[in-house]
């Protein structure tokens, strides 16, 4: 086993991981960086299928994403609009189908102004909450500890509009059911967007992406870091003393000053920490979970709902497959659809055959844009949930009074264990762009705490009784 000697050692090369890494290498610090899988990126992952270039994970951009989108221009990296022209199809719960245009969905006058209503208190409480403290609210409890489902049924009695804005939140965002997380939780995710109003917006929150995919934007990174990246190297102990640590991962050890935990909360727990972490951190992570989503990807010869008049767009919130979008790759001539299976409909869609599956799905997106849907040349479907490093999708919220009760605590360093990933970010909270901005943060308080520490690494270092 190889011994290694840095001033940060950083788990997981996610865009997290290596935004801290970046940044504490630019200010001089030595850093290594170990990844339990063959490949850098975490929950983003550009991957090719059956001849064809898929996103399997996180891939798009939004005008507020400022920290990304200057990730973005520093390494040279080029985004492309979602395509969006002509009209969106809404399915009612009976199965209506109905084309649209604008952000609005083709319903009753009573079901909008309801949705309308509902969209203003949330774009409140956004506003007066914000992303950075929302525990600190003087309403914290208060909101934590009624679930969004039946809060939204508090404000209204029409069942179309809670499902529809239930919809972007459950399973749009937290992919988990509604009744599932809290009030305070589906505000803090629609204040990390600026607004409720903003993650409604699909041409707003899904605005880009990145010519030749997202995961780049770690592969670039991670070139930068040349052999301080190290992958198929997953940590299996930490022995920590206050201003030291010794990291033992498969093949490597690393003896350092500091440590970030540079992946979901979810994976915490596979690691043996020496001494154990606080109880407050056992409790705290306890409470934090993975949603779980099936992101579907049905490759054409052509994007023949353009020729229809068709966005590609699609929501219901009654559909197996509640969101489809337009995802063709840029100047590609196929056409490429996206959709999503979340929460409860995945566990149902899990207890079929792959066969029943896909046929099931395939059947949902046809609902939508026609029967041509049903015939694919290239089918995929990602499952993050099955991910030996992952475990979930998109990222991981509290239960239902989780956050009121340890959200001030999730950033807060362990000795020398630092936490980052885009679970534990304020703005950009479960996006890259969040993952960008947690790791930079991380890196800058990193570096305050060693400039003003007069402490030796090499003399700091556990021994090897302590390992």
């Amino acid at each position: 086993m190889s011994v290694l000697s840095r001033d940060v050692v950083i788990v997981g090369a996610g865009p997290s991981g290596l935004s801290a890494a970046r940044k504490l290498r630019q200010s001089g610090l030595s850093v290594v960086v170990l990844e339990a899988r063959d490949r850098v990126g975490g929950r983003t992952w550009t991957n090719q299928i059956d001849g064809a270039t898929l996103e399997i994970g996180g891939q798009w951009v939004s005008p507020d994403q400022t920290a990304l989108l200057g990730l973005l221009e520093e390494l040279g990296l080029q985004t492309f609009s979602r395509y969006r022209e002509g009209e969106s199809v809404y399915l009612s719960a009976e199965g209506q189908r109905t084309r649209y245009t604008g952000e609005l969905f083709p319903v009753s006058a009573h079901t909008a102004a309801e949705m309308e209503k509902l969209t203003v208190l949330l774009d409140e409480l956004a506003a007066e909450i914000g992303a950075e403290e929302p525990w600190a609210h003087p309403r914290a409890r208060e909101l934590d500890t009624i679930s969004f489902h039946h809060w939204l049924r508090q404000q209204s009695d029409d069942e179309e509009a809670c499902n529809c804005i239930g919809l972007f939140i459950a399973g749009g965002m937290l992919t988990k059911p509604a009744h599932a997380f809290s009030v305070l939780q589906a505000v803090l995710m629609s204040a990390s967007a600026g607004s409720f109003s903003n993650l409604v917006d699909d041409a707003f929150i899904l605005d880009k992406r990145v010519v030749g995919g997202m995961q780049q934007v770690s592969e670039l990174m991670a070139a930068e870091l040349a052999e301080d990246v190290i992958l198929n190297a997953p940590v299996r102990t930490i022995s920590w003393q206050q201003d030291s640590v010794r990291v033992e991962a498969e093949g490597v050890s690393v003896e350092a000053r500091r440590v970030v935990m540079a992946v979901p909360p979810n994976l915490y727990s596979r690691v043996s920490f020496n001494p154990p972490l606080p109880r407050r951190q056992h409790q705290m992570h306890q409470h934090q979970s993975l949603g779980l989503v099936i992101k579907v990807h049905a490759v054409y010869d052509t994007p023949f709902w353009r020729a229809d008049g068709l966005s590609g767009t699609g929501f219901g919130a009654a559909e197996l497959v509640q969101e489809v979008y337009d995802n063709t790759n840029y100047e590609d001539p196929r056409g490429t659809l996206v959709g999503f299976v979340s929460d409860e409909k995945a566990d149902h869609a899990f207890t079929l055959s792959a066969a029943e599956r896909k046929a099931a799905i395939l059947q949902s997106i046809a609902n939508y844009l026609g029967p041509q849907a049903l015939e694919p040349v290239v089918y995929y479907e990602s499952d993050w949930g099955s991910e030996e490093w992952t475990r979930g999708a998109y990222a991981a919220s509290y239960d239902l009074g989780g956050l009121h009760r340890y959200g001030a605590d999730q950033r807060t360093p362990v000795g020398p264990i630092h936490w980052s990933s885009s679970d534990l970010a304020a703005e950009g909270y479960q996006h890259v762009d969040g993952a960008v901005r947690i790791g930079q943060a991380t890196a800058t308080n990193i570096i305050a705490e060693l400039a003003s520490s007069s402490v030796n690494p090499a003399q700091s270092a556990p021994s090897s009784a302590g390992a």
